[in-house]
């Protein structure tokens, strides 16, 4: 197998390999924008996209290997090689593939103590037409929605500057509300606009002209993800995320997705005093199939710095716990 650095700017070809929006040239391309070094790979067959992220005052860095397939021995292999020559102490790998499909074999990978991305996702079929789909949902998601299209709730597609300002808005007033150290404003408004308009749209739901919530979805492929949402604390009896994700799947069909992926859940049998309990509650509402993917691993090129880097994440873990 002969693996290359990519160099070229070929965007159509690149993106015809990867298999993830996290994986696509306009995703490294933003990356690249707010600061961070990328690196692209290519077998011939498929592609890996890492950023690589320095550590204050020491000279090293990290790497992320977002959502790609499961890298093979030879790609493992050539990022051992290229993280021993450029400082990096390890590598964390979260492949875009689930469990019934793969064996991990031994890749010199040990599971991470940090993933970024949970476990388990949900996954919906939206193939089906909307009457089928709308019979698949719980009762009690079929009943919110029919309220808040009642009660006067609408749905607009404004994949612009001024959805993004309005989706921006209530993402970040739900992560204060919600005490979730998310990224910055500047993080947000460049990755929007390195995806807009190929991958990236905007829907918000509206009581009369007053946005209540608004979610930021990606089309890559056949496939779209909930990526993002934020909300208002008002008017919330009129149920307007349900309305939301309801036409978050019209779009998704209009726009030639066979699948909408909810980027992240808890396992099936969770814990109702989880945090992320009522999210998962209200993702399962729409009829979604708990899908498990491989996790997340840590390829390991200088062991003791890599102690030292958990250790001083686990603090800084702590301390975010104490103060919210």
């Amino acid at each position: 197998m002969t693996i290359k650095i990519v160099d070229n700017t070929d965007i159509h070809r690149y993106n015809r390999l990867a298999r993830h929006p996290l994986q696509s040239w306009q995703w490294g391309e933003a990356r690249r924008a707010t600061g961070v070094e990328v690196l692209r790979l290519t077998t011939g067959t498929d592609v890996f996209q890492l950023s690589l992220h320095p550590l204050p005052y020491l000279g090293w860095k990290v790497g992320y290997l977002p959502r790609s397939v499961f890298p093979t021995q030879p790609v493992v292999a050539f990022l051992q090689d290229y993280a021993k020559k450029n400082r990096v102490i390890f590598i964390k790998i979260e492949p875009y593939a689930f469990r019934s499909r793969l064996t991990i074999g031994d890749l010199q990978l040990r599971p991470s103590p940090h993933p970024l991305f949970p476990d388990w996702t949900q996954i919906l079929d939206i193939s089906p037409n909307e009457e089928t789909l709308l019979k698949r949902f719980k009762p009690k998601t079929r009943y919110n929605i029919r309220l808040a299209q009642k009660k006067g709730v609408t749905v607009k597609e404004e994949s612009n500057d001024r959805g993004f300002a309005i989706f921006s808005d209530l993402y970040f007033a739900t992560c204060r509300r919600q005490r979730y150290f998310g990224h910055t404003p500047r993080y947000h408004r460049i990755v929007w606009d390195g995806l807009k308009p190929d991958i990236a749209h905007i829907l918000i739901a509206y009581y009369h002209d007053e946005p209540l919530a608004a979610y930021q979805l990606w089309k890559f492929k056949d496939r779209f993800y909930y990526v993002y949402g934020g909300s208002s604390d008002k008017y919330r009896n009129l149920m307007a995320t349900n309305l939301l994700m309801w036409e978050a799947i019209k779009l998704g069909k209009r726009l030639g997705a066979g699948t909408l992926d909810m980027w992240g859940s808890l396992a099936p049998h969770y814990d109702q005093g989880d945090p992320w309990a009522g999210f998962t509650r209200f993702k399962a509402g729409y009829g979604t199939e708990f899908v498990r993917t491989v996790g997340s691993y840590d390829l390991v090129i200088n062991p003791l710095l890599y102690i030292f880097y958990n250790l001083v994440d686990k603090l800084r873990h702590t301390y975010l716990g104490f103060v919210k």
